[in-house]
């Protein structure tokens, strides 16, 4: 099989512009489609796609789900993004650029149970799947095709229809050798997309720009460019011990991408990289209290959603941003790690008071990296404060799961709460 419909599933040995059977122009064409087994999976426009699909009315409109006016655009849908509305784009640009768009407050709980019939209905598949975030995931399909009767182009080709006609919700696949290039190629045709790289990878990577590999942000784009590496291409055709010296085993690893390999493993069991809560003001805050009054309940989120996943972070991270919309994070690692707001709360309030000089800010976040299992977390004999806090959490969760979420908060929360109209 090198060709195959993605509406009727026929299967061909050339390539067509039409399928035979249903006439169907979606046609998935390559020479290893019947041998590559590596998927990226990705939701399109996720959050705005739920939203759609439960307001029907809303089919033909363009929608951002998002804060107020002062936040930031979480996501919107693809007629959004005609206009010029983008992720992460302040909301007053947003609705300048689309000014007739249906702006929505983000329902988490909406868009996790979605996330969990999609997981779900992937995992008939296989049992390797590494979720990345709510909406997008690797899947190896490796040694599926007895089980199947299918290659792992035509099973994900019927995992694609069955989640649009069992959650209404459109996914985009790349498939590839590994999870660098099926991350990349799930994103060249979306929606509904599905896409195939394969031995073809180097000199399809040669063009693109440095910034499209893993691991390569803003500043290390700079350090590339600065050395004259522009294009992928670039960083193929250099040395190994070049890059090496240069970069460490970064650029050793750079080397390998450039040239399309990448020998991570799908794997279920890796850890999620960290836990974070962030929200943006009505309001420009400089003042201390009222700084501490927004992290206080988002301390006592992500420390819940610790709790929940039995996890604990040994890293604590203060966000910040300004009012010309730069961020400022800072970082502090701990001699224990921690699933508790107490602790959260008590570092946090540390790191914000050495920037809360007296400028003003916009959002604040905090957050839990460098994760760890639960069950060892507190077991270092000088964590006594630790478990103390952490019993004393607990039966707060204990409480509010019997008698609701409000049930129990603090006098903090309570007067953050009051400040912003909600209480």
């Amino acid at each position: 099989m090198t060709a195959l419909c993605r509406d009727c599933f026929w299967q061909g040995e050339t390539a067509v512009r039409r399928c035979p059977v249903c006439a169907s122009p979606r046609i998935l064409a390559h020479d290893e489609l019947d041998s590559l087994s590596i998927a990226h999976m990705d939701c399109d426009a996720f959050y705005a796609s739920v939203e759609k699909r439960d307001r029907p009315e809303l089919r033909d409109v363009p929608v951002i789900v998002g804060g107020g006016t002062r936040g930031v655009v979480t996501t919107c849908c693809y007629i959004a993004r005609i206009k010029g509305v983008r992720s992460a784009m302040p909301m007053f640009k947003a609705l300048k650029a689309c000014p007739e768009a249906v702006v929505i407050k983000p329902d988490f709980a909406k868009y996790k149970a979605a996330s969990r019939h999609i997981l779900g209905l992937a995992a008939d598949l296989t049992p390797l799947i590494q979720p990345l975030s709510l909406d997008e995931a690797w899947m190896d399909l490796s040694g599926t095709e007895r089980l199947h009767g299918a290659p792992p182009a035509l099973t994900l080709a019927r995992l694609q229809a069955r989640i649009e006609a069992e959650t209404g919700l459109t996914v985009s696949i790349g498939l590839a050798g590994n999870k660098f290039l099926a991350k990349i190629a799930s994103d060249l045709d979306k929606p509904r997309g599905f896409s195939v790289i394969g031995r073809e990878a180097q000199s399809f990577l040669a063009s693109r720009p440095v910034r499209i590999l893993p691991g390569v942000g803003p500043a290390m784009v700079a350090s590339l460019e600065k050395a004259g590496y522009r294009t992928v291409g670039d960083l193929a055709r250099v040395d190994v011990k070049v890059l090496a010296e240069q970069w460490g085993a970064h650029g050793l690893r750079l080397h390998s991408l450039a040239h399309g390999r990448d020998a991570r493993s799908v794997n279920p069991n890796e850890a999620r990289k960290g836990i974070s809560a962030e929200t943006t003001f009505n309001v420009d805050l400089a003042e201390v209290a009222a700084l501490e009054d927004k992290l206080a309940p988002l301390c006592e989120r992500v420390a819940r959603q610790a709790r929940d996943g039995a996890v604990a972070g040994r890293v604590v991270t203060l966000k910040l941003r300004s009012t010309d919309f730069k961020i400022v994070t800072r970082r502090r690692t701990l001699p224990v790690a921690t699933q508790t707001a107490h602790t959260l709360f008590k570092v946090g309030r540390e790191l914000l008071a050495r920037e809360a000089t007296g400028r003003p800010w916009r959002l604040i976040g905090i957050g839990l990296a460098d994760l760890v299992d639960a069950a060892t977390a507190t077991a270092d004999f000088f964590a006594d404060a630790e478990r103390k806090a952490l019993a004393s959490e607990r039966s707060v969760d204990a409480i509010r799961a019997r008698f609701g979420a409000g049930a129990v908060t603090s006098g903090r929360i309570l007067r953050a709460r009051s400040d912003d109209g909600d209480a």
